[in-house]
């Protein structure tokens, strides 16, 4: 493999050129229309859950206060990448410059290792309400989860900051185009002109770590809520189940993408980019679905707050 040397400081790349999700014309004003729509649903989807819970008195238990930030991060994490994207498929060149590059590449692992922290703590959660219904009130007090929250993002600013350091000091000396729709770490990896197998190790380590810690706190969480189910009736089954159901589903859309792009070794390939769009795009859009759709909470809430908003304009209308 014809590689300069680690010490190299030539960096003859100013500029990344975005291949893009596809390279046809007619389906790029096709997609254009599709993943702005997608968009359009992620944004206002998440910000509707996030209103609702703010403002609805009834939705403050410890559940609602992570979902409001569930979905606030999931509005952070498609902005990081979708909208360059959509704006990629009016323009023939599609180019990011190095800074962007590194902001992009920063912005979505800083918003996806958060969001991957905070599925756990609501696997965490969900524990405690339905294992410890006497002792919830006293461990899931409002300093305790503003405590979470803040640890959550401390450690996705640090795992984050690693990625981007990683990366940061490479040498790029050509060829500058990136097979993907954004800046991620083992795209850049490949075009750097120095041997990045440590780095690619030490990658693949940071990532696991993180996915792994989360992935055993959440199996652990649900083996022990199932194990506990055992010896409750079957109406009080039925109504635990269906609060883990939604968050069960969305963890497996979540994290199912993510183990398969950054658990492995850096063999970047081309189907990584439709795996990209599931968990930067599609997860993000069905999140709220998927909660509003099986949590009749959420639903009479809004309801109850929209119907008013509504009644309220109409008489100042009057």
């Amino acid at each position: 493999m014809d590689r300069m040397p680690m010490m190299s400081n030539i960096n003859n790349v100013t500029e990344f050129v975005l291949l893009g999700l596809i390279q046809n014309e007619e389906i790029q004003k096709t997609c254009f229309v599709l993943f702005l729509f997608f968009y359009l649903v992620v944004v206002l989807g998440n910000l509707l859950i996030v209103v609702t819970i703010v403002l609805s008195s009834r939705l403050n238990s410890p559940m609602y206060f992570f979902l409001s930030y569930l979905s606030f991060i999931d509005i952070c994490y498609s902005s990081v990448t979708t909208p360059k994207m959509i704006a990629d498929f009016l323009v023939e060149k599609k180019t990011i410059s190095v800074i962007g590059c590194k902001v992009q590449l920063f912005g979505g692992h800083f918003f996806g290792c958060t969001e991957a922290i905070i599925l756990t703590v609501m696997a965490y959660d969900r524990y405690i309400a339905i294992c410890k219904p006497l002792h919830y009130t006293t461990i899931m007090t409002k300093r305790a989860c503003s405590h979470v929250v803040a640890a959550s993002w401390v450690g996705g600013f640090m795992h984050s900051l690693l990625q981007t350091l990683l990366t940061i000091h490479l040498p790029f000396c050509g060829p500058n185009e990136i097979d993907h729709f954004f800046c991620d770490v083992h795209p850049l990896l490949k075009l750097a002109c120095t041997d990045t197998y440590i780095i690619s190790i030490v990658v693949v380590v940071n990532s696991g770590v993180v996915a792994l810690a989360c992935f055993i706190v959440l199996v652990v969480s649900y083996i022990i809520i199932l194990i506990y189910l055992r010896s409750r009736s079957s109406e009080g089954r039925r109504k635990a189940l269906s609060t883990c159901a939604s968050h069960i589903t969305v963890v497996i859309l979540f994290f199912g993408p993510c183990t398969f792009t950054y658990i492995r070794p850096s063999s970047y390939s081309s189907e990584d980019k439709m795996v990209a769009v599931f968990f930067a795009v599609i997860t993000p859009m069905l999140n709220p679905l998927i909660y509003t759709l099986r949590n009749e909470e959420v639903k009479n809430a809004m309801r109850k707050l929209w119907g008013r908003k509504v009644t309220s304009s109409e008489k100042t209308r009057m």
